[in-house]
């Protein structure tokens, strides 16, 4: 077999995984598998990716797909750039596996378009005050329905100090939110979780070692 015949051959892989192969043809390429251990290792590879393209529906494929977002284009090429030097052989070769699968099914292809788009996350502006020196903090809350997240962005806790965040709720009891470390004068990015439903709560309250209030946000 020379390699024009060969290449024909490895070129059915991703039909003969689909099951898209004629009976004669499946006959042939199994034949060739049999003795060709290279085949086999691809085929292997590629049989991952065969149910997934089972599903695709090629009534939404359309023949000019939306393009995809600006910020795909760069995180690729990141990626690219940061991966080591093996696993990105690895990477072209399961790319290259993939096209074989999309070729031996008629050229249906799963666009970025069908993929379902992230959720909405509906954040809630929070007017925060700090009562230390030195502090700077502004806050967003996310309403759960197990409750509600506090996103916390500060600088200034001291550094090695552990903070307590409590959330206060409108008849005026505390539920815990919560702890942080300080990390001075760089910024922190703390998520908070509460069990207080948010139309229950009034405010939120970092307290010191002390308990001494902090920083406080209105809700």
């Amino acid at each position: 077999m020379n390699s024009t015949e060969h290449r024909a051959l490895r070129e059915q892989l991703g039909a003969f995984a689909l099951g898209h192969l004629p009976p004669a043809e499946r006959t042939g390429l199994q034949a060739h598998l049999d003795g060709c251990p290279d085949c086999r290792a691809e085929l292997a590879s590629i049989a991952a990716l065969a149910e997934p393209l089972r599903l695709a529906d090629p009534d939404r494929v359309g023949a000019e797909p939306a393009a995809p977002p600006a910020w795909l284009e760069q995180s690729i090429l990141a990626a690219v750039r940061t991966e080591p030097r093996r696993r990105r052989t690895v990477g072209r070769r399961m790319l290259a596996a993939a096209a074989v699968l999309v070729i031996g099914a008629g050229g249906v292809a799963l666009g970025y378009e069908s993929a379902p788009r992230p959720p909405h996350i509906p954040l809630e502006p929070v007017a925060v005050a700090a009562s230390a020196p030195g502090l700077r903090s502004s806050a967003d809350v996310v309403p759960h329905t197990w409750g509600m997240e506090i996103k916390l962005t500060a600088t200034g806790f001291t550094t090695g100090r552990t903070y307590r965040v409590v959330v206060v709720t409108t008849d005026g009891r505390t539920a815990p939110a919560g702890e942080f470390i300080g990390i001075g004068e760089r910024e922190m990015h703390c998520n908070l979780n509460s069990s207080v439903l948010r139309p229950d709560a009034r405010q939120f309250r970092v307290l010191d070692p002390s308990g001494r209030s902090v920083v406080t946000g209105t809700l």
